[in-house]
């Protein structure tokens, strides 16, 4: 979603504050990250401004941005009143793009990470965005050939928007066990489900597991001190793995891997978004979900990255270990009733092996990673069909 740069930090926050006052509960938008692929070796090409030339005058135009690499594009549902509609344009913007590519004879990839680009031959794309980042972050930066799936959620109320925030923190680490799909990069098989995560999370400044703020003004607080302290220049540069986006009035979910398969998409979709409403109206019935500390979050976050569905979360009301899967099965369960209610229900589900499971079973049984990213790629050919 673009962010507003004409507009001051004292103008982005109280524009801000405005929008969640008077934001539409629960409209949602999803984005997606996409490798773009050469069709020969399936390698990382530098050819984003060629896709978005080619784009210009259909359908898509307005829905496909650059995501810092030009060997990366994203497109977006655009904002849909109810999830129902989130089905239908994660895949009518899939056909879409591929519409746009296969013509150029390009192939799309949407694991976490590419299992063997060089970062070193991927550019940085020219926008005054990326171009700020670029020179801030440098080689954390150049570092980050990765491709994600975000959920965002409207909110209405800024502080509850922060109670949302602050509980949906807990969850961030089954979000991530089931959307786990990038065990390999760099070549190797690095013995993690989300290696994407690993690297994202643990190089970039302000990511990963934010704090739990009490209040907006709490965090309308932090926010202007980072400005203030020259900290930050842009809102965005909080990259938490769940944030309250200044932008626009919502809640956005960022912990995701990329997924191939559309239909796994659009799970994963409606159980970010199921949960998100879930959270909310438990806050609106005065049972809030507690926010748990930051270092107990911090234990099941590296569960999620090191095992994904594979492995086991801790159960802090049982105060043990349970499958990963079990966890997940329970949260369902929980949000169920609202998932049913924003027609999410339909969409639920773990699956007998998500992608990052599929890839690591074929290396274990001799697979090449050539042939097995082969096979993701094919997977996300059928977007849209």
């Amino acid at each position: 979603m673009d962010d507003d740069q004409r507009l001051s930090p004292d103008e982005l926050i109280a524009q801000s504050r405005a929008q969640f006052e008077a934001a539409t509960d629960f409209t949602v938008a999803v984005e997606e990250e996409f490798a773009i692929l050469d069709p020969e070796s399936l390698d990382l090409t530098n050819r984003f401004e060629d896709v978005q030339a080619a784009a210009r005058g259909t359908a898509l135009e307005e829905h496909l941005v650059g995501e810092l690499i030009a060997s990366e594009v994203e497109i977006r549902t655009g904002r849909q009143e109810t999830f129902a509609d989130i089905p239908a344009a994660m895949a009518e913007r899939r056909a879409e793009l591929r519409a746009v590519v296969e013509p150029m004879g390009l192939l799309l990839g949407a694991t976490g990470t590419h299992p063997w680009a060089d970062w070193k031959k991927q550019r940085i794309i020219d926008t005054p965005h990326y171009r700020r980042n670029d020179e801030l972050l440098r080689y954390v930066v150049w570092r980050n050939n990765s491709f994600g799936l975000h959920v965002h959620v409207a909110i209405n109320g800024p502080d509850r928007a922060i109670a949302v925030v602050a509980a949906m923190r807990n969850f961030l680490p089954e979000l991530l066990a089931l959307s786990a799909s990038s065990p390999f990069v760099e070549g190797v098989n690095t013995g993690l489900h989300s290696a994407r995560t690993q690297i994202f999370t643990r190089f970039f400044p302000r990511c990963g597991v934010p704090d739990a703020f009490s209040s907006f003004d709490e965090y309308e607080r932090f926010v202007r001190f980072l400005y203030d302290t020259g900290s930050i220049t842009e809102h965005t540069q909080l990259w938490w793995s769940v944030r309250p986006h200044l932008a626009f009035p919502t809640v956005e979910i960022r912990v995701c891997d990329g997924q191939p398969d559309l239909a796994e998409a659009q799970s994963l979709a409606a159980f970010a978004a199921a949960l998100t409403v879930r959270v909310a109206r438990a806050y609106d019935e005065g049972a809030p979900v507690e926010p748990l500390p930051h270092r107990l979050i911090e234990e099941n976050f590296w569960r999620a990255i090191r095992w994904g569905l594979s492995g086991e979360l801790l159960d802090f009301e049982r105060g043990e270990p349970i499958p990963a899967r079990q966890r997940i099965e329970e949260i369902i369960q929980w949000v169920l009733p609202v998932a049913e209610e924003i027609g999410a229900a339909s969409y639920l589900g773990v699956p007998e092996r998500n992608a990052a499971e599929r890839q690591i079973e074929r290396f274990d049984g001799g697979a090449t990673l050539e042939e097995i990213y082969a096979e993701q790629v094919r997977a996300t050919e059928t977007i849209g069909g």
